[in-house]
């Protein structure tokens, strides 16, 4: 246990060491919640307009907290992921160097070593990803807010279950990578490709019903629904308040993957957690099972 602590000191050190690594990590979130909020926003709030009868009357605060609800959510995300990925390249950036072959040589288990790059991956993901969460939420009160203090923690925890499915997933794939080539192209495939199947940059709702089918089998894309579903429950409670037709509002929820059908059936938000938690126990036990097995093969 000792040696496994400082093992994880030791990465953590290595990558808060790394200013450029850390300041790209924690500044990327910020950058794209400006460049949402400055392009996006407007698109978004427009398409939600033109869907409102022009004799029901709308306070602009229940729009506006509804366009910042749905655009924080896909960042938060999409983040919790290729962040992941980004804090996980000191296992092959000590691969790269070398390094992993003094530490192996030392009477240091490789499972000791391998938890250390796990635990110190989840540690560095998360103070960005809750750092995230604290400037998304900063924005949203200027927009509108209507969060309960139990959907703020809610939100905590979602972003924490997100950040162990990135840090089990990058666990997996960089497992099989010993360069930092092979680093920079799986970081630029997730970070272009996750975050269309998990439905963060595009709602599934507009794909075809055979993509729908199968983007319903990702576990992605119930951690973006998850989030999706605690930033905007109090939206949906102040619209359900103020008048708005409950079909309009199961519209507005199924429009934005709030709503999340498998094979025809809607998966509840219990079920959601179900889904992800056994996604983090498999990339984790998979991530185990990779260490055992190519050790033996060794």
């Amino acid at each position: 246990m000792t040696t496994l602590f400082e093992l994880t000191r030791r990465n953590l050190k290595v990558f808060f060491k790394d200013k450029g690594r850390f300041i790209s990590a924690l500044i990327t979130p910020i950058i794209l919640l400006v460049l949402y909020a400055t392009f996006l926003a407007r698109v978004y709030k427009e398409s939600f307009l033109s869907a409102i009868p022009e004799t029901f009357a709308v306070d602009e605060k229940i729009i506006s907290a509804t366009v910042a609800g749905q655009l924080i959510s896909s960042l938060l995300a999409v983040s919790c992921v290729t962040i992941a990925f980004c804090a996980n390249l000191l296992m092959i950036t000590d691969k790269a160097d070398g390094q992993i072959r003094d530490l192996t040589v030392t009477p240091v288990k490789r499972a000791a070593l391998a938890g250390s790059y796990f635990l110190a991956t989840a540690a560095s993901t998360l103070i960005v990803t809750i750092s995230a969460l604290a400037f998304s939420l900063l924005y949203l009160s200027t927009q509108g807010w209507f969060l309960s203090v139990g959907d703020v923690v809610c939100l905590v925890f979602d972003v924490l279950l997100l950040t162990l499915f990135g840090t089990a997933l990058s666990s997996c794939i960089h497992f099989f990578l010993s360069t930092n080539g092979q680093a920079s192209a799986a970081g630029t495939i997730v970070s272009t490709g996750y975050g269309f199947i998990c439905g963060a940059y595009m709602p599934i709702a507009s794909f075809s019903p055979g993509l729908q089918k199968v983007l319903s089998l990702l576990p992605g894309t119930y951690g973006t629904a998850l989030v999706k579903n605690h930033m905007m429950r109090g939206v949906f409670a102040e619209m359900s308040r103020v008048g708005f037709p409950d079909e309009a509002i199961d519209g507005i929820k199924s429009g934005i993957d709030c709503t999340i059908k498998f094979f025809g059936k809607t998966v509840s938000v219990p079920m959601m957690y179900v889904i992800m938690t056994a996604a983090v126990v498999f990339f984790t036990g998979l991530f185990v099972l990779l260490h055992v097995f190519f050790k033996r093969k060794r």
